[in-house]
């Protein structure tokens, strides 16, 4: 039962993304932070209130985890298709602590 939930779970969080989708986040968290570090500085400096900034910094920053850190589907549009191993037969008759796999 633990087993299965703790699969469920590593199913959920371990998410793929492709190559493409890498470069749309890298992306996402330049354009986003450098907005956000933008507005925070400019309401911080017109207001005089630098608790308001700091506010709107960390709001910004968490906005711009959600958005980057999960692995949302559309960062996986672009799978990558492996090539088959070629010319690579299974192993046979392998030998492990005295016993004989096939």
């Amino acid at each position: 039962m633990a087993e299965q939930l703790l699969e469920q779970a590593r199913d959920i969080f371990e998410g793929q993304i492709d190559f493409e989708g890498q470069k749309l986040v890298e992306n996402l968290v330049n354009i986003s932070l450098s907005i956000v570090g933008a507005i925070a500085f400019l309401v911080g400096y017109f207001l005089q209130d630098i608790k308001l900034a700091v506010y709107i910094g960390l709001a910004g920053t968490a906005a711009t985890f959600l958005l980057t850190v999960p692995p949302w589907p559309i960062y996986n549009k672009n799978p990558v298709e492996w090539l088959p191993v070629a010319g690579a037969a299974p192993p046979t008759n392998i030998v492990i602590d005295e016993k004989m796999l096939r």
